[in-house]
């Protein structure tokens, strides 16, 4: 009973990591970006692009043989689905671009605030005995030798 109970456990922790609900949102959402990507090259691009070749992709195929069972090679819906994917990777090419390009500038946002913030800070602090520049983390003065 307890190799169930560690089993279930353990199957529970992996599930619940962080990584796997994460690649689970990445699928989900995925699926419902191809949805997208297919209609704007199924609804816009094809038929578009049917104007200059005169033709819809989707529509090419080939017979082989003859009678009505005869098989069909419907090389334009092979056609169709390599545009969708070069649409796809282009579109991801551009999200993954203006998210490099938006972390590198939040990144230097952040090395400018902190080079700031460090040049804001004193490195020195005037003896209160005879008023000279001293670093900050002195216990005595150089000049008066006076104990701080």
């Amino acid at each position: 009973m307890s190799d169930k109970k560690g089993f279930i456990s353990e199957f529970k922790d992996f599930i619940m990591r962080g990584n796997v609900m994460d690649m689970a949102v990445g699928v989900i959402v995925g699926g419902a970006f191809t949805a997208i990507v297919t209609s704007l090259n199924e609804d816009i691009l094809t038929p578009i692009l049917g104007i200059f070749g005169g033709t819809d992709f989707s529509e090419l195929k080939v017979t082989l043989g003859s009678g009505e069972l005869a098989p069909t090679l419907t090389y334009g819906n092979f056609i169709t689905a390599v545009i969708n994917f070069l649409i796809t990777a282009l579109v991801i090419f551009f999200i993954i671009k203006g998210l490099n390009r938006a972390t590198e500038r939040a990144t230097a946002l952040v090395k400018k605030n902190k080079e700031e913030a460090e040049a804001a800070e004193p490195t020195e602090k005037e003896c209160p005995y005879c008023f000279s520049k001293i670093n900050i983390k002195a216990t005595r003065c150089p000049h008066c030798t006076a104990q701080l």
